[in-house]
């Protein structure tokens, strides 16, 4: 009999839980007609930015390093 409360308890608080976090984001939901993605700055576009120059470029260079092989270390 008390491990059937038990259980009856923790499906309970599951479900209760579950239905408040259900409620809770539906409750803070953000701007739905914000941009899911900032605009990206061409560099041939001639945008002006005030108080300097923007460059973009790759982040990953290539290189002539070896590739690692091995990650072990004693």
């Amino acid at each position: 009999m008390r491990a059937a409360v038990l259980k009856a308890g923790a499906t309970a608080l599951t479900v209760a839980t579950t239905l408040l976090s259900g409620l809770y984001v539906t409750a803070h939901l953000k701007n739905p007609a914000a941009p899911l993605q900032p605009t990206v700055l061409r560099s041939g576009a001639g945008t002006a930015i005030p108080g300097g120059a923007v460059t973009l470029g790759p982040s990953v260079q290539p290189s002539d390093v070896q590739p690692v092989t091995s990650t072990y270390a004693s």
